[in-house]
Formats: C-alpha cells, sequence, structure tokens
C-alpha cells in the first residue's frame, strides 16, 4: 500500500503543492480586490481568468496530494494558465496586482517541474 503524506512526497511535489494552495489563495483575494476596484480591474474576461486560475491551482494541489498519476498533466494545464493569468494581472501597476502576479509565477515554475516527472 502506498502512503501519499509529505514524508513520501519529494521535496519538489510538496513545494509545488504549497505554491499552488497559496497562488490559489492570492487568485480568490485578488478576484475579490479587483470586484472592489471596478473599471478595468473587473474586466468579465480578466475576473474569469482569476477563477480559472485559483481553480486549476486547487485542482493540482489536490491531485498531487491523492497522489494521482495525472498530476502531471494537471500540472502542465495549471502552469499555463498560471502564466496567462500573471501576464494579464501585470498589466496593472498595483501592489496587490503584483503579489498575484507573483504566486502566479511562483506555481507556474513548480508546476513546469512537476510537468516534466
Amino acid at each position: 500500500m502506498t502512503h501519499h503524506t509529505a514524508e513520501h512526497r519529494s521535496q519538489a511535489m510538496n513545494q509545488c503543492i504549497e505554491d499552488c494552495i497559496q497562488c490559489e489563495r492570492v487568485c480568490l483575494e485578488t478576484t475579490n480586490y479587483c470586484l472592489g476596484e471596478g473599471g478595468d480591474h473587473a474586466d468579465a474576461a480578466h475576473i474569469a481568468l482569476l477563477t480559472a486560475c485559483a481553480d486549476i491551482c486547487g485542482t493540482s494541489a489536490r491531485t498531487m496530494l491523492r497522489g494521482a498519476a495525472v498530476h502531471t498533466a494537471v500540472c502542465r494545464a495549471c502552469a499555463e494558465v498560471c502564466r496567462e493569468c500573471a501576464a494579464s494581472c501585470d498589466g496593472f501597476d498595483d501592489a496587490e496586482m503584483e503579489r498575484c502576479v507573483q504566486a502566479c509565477r511562483r506555481c507556474a515554475e513548480s508546476c513546469d517541474a512537476m510537468s516534466a516527472r
């Protein structure tokens, strides 16, 4: 029987799980921030991307936590969505959006590494 606990996973996978969970949280918080700001921040396509990014990050983390072999495919998709979300958030010039850019870039890097395994 295989156990899927932090001690049994690689450090890279544990880091990727943490990066995905952090990115999910930041994207959800950024969604609320953007809706509160209104204007370009609340553009429907931008909000849809933020929420899609939060969703795929959560799915990616849970897939790895379950020890599912398909995590490589999910991580590949997550990295792509995170890069798109980072680019979208990078178009704004404020600290809250920069926080999202950094979380998405960090998650994309971690997921890229996991998708290659």
